[in-house]
């Protein structure tokens, strides 16, 4: 049975602790922005905008350097 990481709010937990570790985070930034580009819609070389939200705690730049990496 696979894993099931989302839930109604998105994926949740305790940063550091799975699944909110940099390795996962960085995986979802990979397969997100596989996702994206694989889109129909885009024409060859094109690329998508992505916008990384977050919040004040100090987590939060361990996270988006962990989304950073995946998308790039």
């Amino acid at each position: 049975m696979a894993r099931k990481y989302f839930g109604t709010d998105g994926v949740r937990g305790l940063v550091g602790t799975s699944p909110i570790t940099p390795d996962f985070v960085m995986r979802l930034g990979y397969a997100a922005g596989k996702t994206l580009v694989a889109r129909e819609h885009l024409r060859e070389g094109d690329h998508p905008a992505v916008l990384i939200g977050k919040d004040t705690r100090i987590s939060g730049y361990m996270l988006e350097a962990a989304l950073e990496a995946g998308f790039a």
